[in-house]
């Protein structure tokens, strides 16, 4: 029953990342190119879109897929490329690793998931090299750089923060969760996204109750990561509560360093990008009534690394 629920796990899982990637692309061959880098031997690949007109100083988004994504499939979900042209920044999309070349990928987070785990993948040095590179290539302001992904990605955003808070600004964890020992050697501003229905990544943390990757394992909870963070930047304890449908808005403030932390709760929300494309039929339901892309700019812009 084991074997038969893992093939069955695998099935839908991969089904469910081809299926996303059948949505439409925001992106234009123009705008959009493919690139890549050896880190630690291997050949790491990332797609970079650069808008027709940029802001000075340039910001870069990092957008890192969930567990058996790729980059083609994070930006159809987020629609990060769209926001990128309105504002003006650039975005890259890097790959995480599998046994296909571009297929059911993912990302080494510390307890999850799939091939970058079982193979120890460095991807921390991966995303510090790749930093380096977007800032060498396309003058990125080195106070402006961020990271975002969702699920496998989420947990990769937070643990990029806890180990290089030196090169970023802020996070933005979708549907993640804080699973290492986290101790970054300066403030770093984060705005999470999580439903209190998630099934992958419960928002109370634990087992999952959905989950494709083998791997056993246990989140710790949203409350968990916030306290953290809240902590970490020296922000006063008591947030400013805003509830309106089912969106619930806490945004801490007087953190040290020009920091924020700020968590948006969606009530009945599974897993998935707020105010983004939803995979399949079967998949969870994105809401409609905020949009992660637009709030998580906004938070962006509003706190480089001093």
């Amino acid at each position: 029953m084991k074997r038969e629920s893992l093939i069955i796990n695998l099935f839908v899982f991969t089904l469910l990342v081809s299926c996303t990637r059948a949505a439409t692309s925001t992106v234009t061959p123009t705008q959009a190119s493919t690139n890549s880098i050896v880190v630690d031997g291997r050949t790491r690949s990332y797609t970079v879109y650069v808008p027709t007109k940029i802001t000075t100083p340039t910001s870069l988004v990092i957008v890192l897929h969930g567990g058996g994504g790729n980059d083609d499939n994070a930006e159809r979900m987020t629609g990060m490329s769209a926001k990128a042209d309105k504002e003006g920044f650039v975005v890259v999309y890097p790959n995480g690793s599998g046994r296909l070349e571009d297929k059911i990928l993912t990302w080494n987070s510390g307890n999850c998931c799939g091939y970058a785990l079982d193979q120890k993948i460095d991807d921390v040095k991966f995303i510090s090299a790749l930093i380096d590179q977007m800032i060498a290539n396309y003058k990125i302001e080195p106070k402006r750089v961020y990271v975002t992904g969702i699920s496998n990605g989420g947990m990769m955003s937070y643990r990029v923060a806890c180990e290089l808070a030196d090169k970023v600004a802020a996070i933005a964890p979708v549907a993640g969760a804080l699973n290492v020992e986290c101790k970054p050697s300066q403030p770093v501003s984060v705005i999470a996204f999580h439903g209190t229905s998630d099934q992958h990544v419960l928002y109370a943390g634990g087992k999952p109750k959905a989950q494709a990757d083998t791997h056993e394992r246990v989140d710790q909870s949203v409350e968990y990561a916030i306290s953290f963070w809240v902590k970490q930047n020296s922000c006063g304890t008591t947030p400013q509560k805003n509830e309106k449908g089912n969106i619930v808005s806490e945004i801490y403030s007087g953190c040290k360093s020009n920091t924020g932390v700020a968590l948006y709760t969606i009530k009945g929300g599974g897993h998935v990008w707020p105010g983004g494309v939803g995979g399949t039929f079967f998949a969870d339901a994105p809401s409609k009534e905020i949009s992660a892309t637009e709030v998580m700019w906004e938070f962006f812009a509003k706190h480089p690394k001093q």
